[in-house]
């Protein structure tokens, strides 16, 4: 009997990526412009990637979807999503109208997570904290290599809580998109990095330039690392994950595995840290196989 095939789709919002896996391995993977704008195309061309993808494997298989937002658990229509077409559609029930099967979606961040905790980085541990750090600053939490979703849809959205243990070194407030003051987002998204340190460069620019010796660049850094061992502390506090794996732009930054993990027992309530804090295994295709690994009911 041939093993079941698992397929993901990465909605993004300049590609839609889909891939196939049959027992952890890759078989297919292609990908497509996002229609930009247009939720109707874009309901097609994912449908359009799951024919075509089946038709040349020759075999059929489960379909997750990885978005950038999230299905309400209220009404089961798309909010929080930075693609505005998105916003107030039935995705879930127009892709299995199309498709005639059933569909699981989730939020972007929750399918790194869970690529990373099935066969990734976090492979083998009880539980996993996974983080993005990139535009954004969101997460999403795994036990037994499954989801840990809430009545609200927003776990491990620790970007919007207001950076921990706040001194006169963090600079001035800020507001973020989500109107609150100083969400941790605001700090350590790349975008949100880089406008506070004031240097006119982007995120990549500003490590190019510590790793060069620019020491205003370095000290930009150093206070990037503190601010993120502050966060990560208050998600050891609240949940103790046995690893958290790091992803996104920043996550790809050497000083984020050598400096944050010695800072870690500064703040968290404990005499010794024992998670672990691990570089993403799939870098950037982990959201699209997280979204394959949305079907994994035989996980214990």
């Amino acid at each position: 009997m041939r093993t079941p095939l698992k397929m993901g789709i990465d909605l993004g919002g300049s590609k839609i990526e889909i891939i196939a896996l049959e027992n952890s391995i890759q078989r297919l993977r292609r990908r497509a412009p996002t229609p930009q704008g247009d939720y109707r195309k874009t309901v097609e061309l994912i449908a359009s990637l799951v024919e075509d993808c089946e038709r040349d494997l020759g075999q059929q298989g489960s379909l997750g979807v990885g978005i950038p937002g999230t299905r309400s658990p209220d009404h089961g229509r798309i909010k929080n999503a930075n693609s505005l077409c998105l916003i107030d559609q039935d995705l879930q029930a127009d892709l299995e109208q199309r498709l005639q099967r059933p569909v699981r979606l989730a939020n972007d961040a929750d399918c790194f997570a869970l690529s990373e905790a099935c066969d990734g980085a976090g492979e083998g541990a009880l539980s996993v904290f996974g983080v993005i750090l990139g535009t954004g600053v969101g997460g999403g939490l795994v036990v037994r290599q499954q989801l840990l979703g809430g009545p609200n849809a927003i776990t491990g959205e620790w970007g919007h809580n207001p950076l921990p243990w706040r001194r006169t070194e963090d600079g001035p407030s800020r507001r973020c998109y989500c109107g609150q003051e100083d969400c941790i987002e605001t700090f350590l998204s790349g975008p949100g990095w880089a406008a506070r340190s004031n240097l006119g460069l982007d995120a990549s620019a500003m490590v190019s330039a510590a790793h060069t010796g620019n020491p205003t660049a370095q000290q930009a850094l150093a206070n990037y690392c503190d601010q993120l061992a502050r966060g990560l502390a208050s998600v050891i506090n609240l949940i103790d994950p046995h690893v958290i794996v790091l992803g996104g732009g920043m996550s790809n930054t050497a000083e984020l595995y050598s400096q944050v993990l010695p800072l870690l027992p500064r703040y968290v309530f404990s005499d010794q840290v024992n998670t672990r804090l691990l570089q993403a295994r799939h870098g950037d295709s982990s959201g699209v196989r997280g979204a394959a690994w949305l079907w994994n009911d035989d996980a214990k």
